[in-house]
């Protein structure tokens, strides 16, 4: 197209890849069913019987605890007839999907359906839901739809390091608040505006009289497959127990972050509803006797950045949707995040 530069390692993502309904669907089977994603608190499924659902990309998913204490994933389709299993959180005796009572026990193993019994060849021998991947690090669940799933270690990285080293001890912590939206944009809009504070002075004006975020101060790092931002607190502001703002990101999907104040940390992911349209939640974790005033007054503010952050990335959508120029640029190092990001897509599609 005339006018646009050649091809560089600065150009974006082809915009077209933020709406096109096949892209998406390559992008559920070729990243989101290939990671590890946060799921959910594990104080959620503390004790035998516990359970809650979530999903990873477009995958439903159950995680419970069984009689035997051990923590199962999976995927929450009867093995009958495809219908979901079990909806919301809770404690149950067995997991009975609600269109033919097949019964399931907490081990996932077949348990009865109805007329089985009287039903000439018909074995229920080795039916069972389908397993998923499930690991704990600290407070925090995570599930892997991946067929051979790497360890969560891997994935984690460094990030246990980092995250203690800027005051947090997550094992202290414990949940207290989801906060849930639907965004108009595209899942890859959403993580990139999280990837970058190249907007804040613009775009946070609050955020930004708080946290140092000129590019003197505000650090970046990118890693094999996850990305740090580190802010610390403007001159004359009193920290915390947490004294530093830091914004970690895992591929594909999840954000983890602590902002300065009490031990606290948000956790959570967004997941593609359709091409242009984004489901998104954050878990906030805080010791549990806190101070009350300050909880409060950190998720307000959080709460409020992310008001900001909606009217941002639904305008981004508006703009790359509009067809007639077929990408933007990046800053190679103020949103070189983004292109790190970018570039574990393109290459997780091939």
């Amino acid at each position: 197209m005339p006018g646009l530069p050649s091809r560089t390692a600065q150009e974006t993502l082809p915009w077209s890849w933020y709406s096109e309904p096949e892209l998406l669907r390559r992008e559920q089977e070729r990243i989101f069913r290939r990671s590890w994603q946060y799921a959910g608190p594990a104080e959620h499924v503390a004790s035998s019987g516990d359970y809650f659902t979530c999903r990873v990309g477009d995958v439903p998913v159950i995680v419970v605890r069984d009689r035997d204490t051990e923590l199962h994933a999976f995927l929450n389709v009867c093995r009958h007839r495809g219908s979901i299993v079990v909806e919301g959180r809770g404690n149950r005796e067995t997991l009975q999907c609600p269109y033919h009572a097949w019964t399931y026990g907490l081990d996932g193993r077949l348990r009865a359906a109805p007329r089985a019994k009287q039903e000439q060849g018909f074995d229920s021998d080795g039916i069972r839901l389908h397993e998923l991947a499930v690991e704990t690090w600290g407070p925090l669940v995570f599930v892997g739809t991946d067929p051979e799933p790497q360890p969560l270690a891997d994935t984690l990285g460094t990030l246990p390091e980092l995250v203690a080293a800027g005051g947090v001890e997550v094992e202290r912590l414990r949940f207290r608040h989801r906060s849930q939206s639907e965004l108009a944009c595209n899942w890859k809009v959403a993580i990139e505006n999280y990837l970058e504070c190249y907007h804040c002075p613009v775009a946070h004006p609050g955020f930004s009289a708080v946290l140092d975020v000129s590019p003197e101060a505000y650090r970046l790092e990118t890693h094999e497959r996850s990305s740090s931002q580190f802010g610390p607190l403007r001159p004359g502001r009193e920290g915390g127990e947490v004294v530093e703002g830091q914004f970690h990101w895992l591929w594909p999907a999840t954000k983890l972050y602590a902002m300065p104040g009490p031990q606290n940390l948000a956790v959570g992911s967004v997941a593609p509803l359709g091409p242009e349209r984004t489901s998104a939640y954050l878990d906030y974790f805080f010791c549990e006797h806190g101070p009350e005033a300050e909880i409060e007054e950190l998720i307000a503010f959080d709460d409020q950045v992310g008001v900001e952050d909606r009217a941002l990335v639904e305008s981004v959508q508006e703009g790359v949707r509009s067809g007639l120029l077929d990408q933007g640029r990046l800053l190679p190092e103020s949103e070189r995040l983004i292109g790190h990001f970018q570039r574990l897509v393109r290459d997780a599609l091939g």
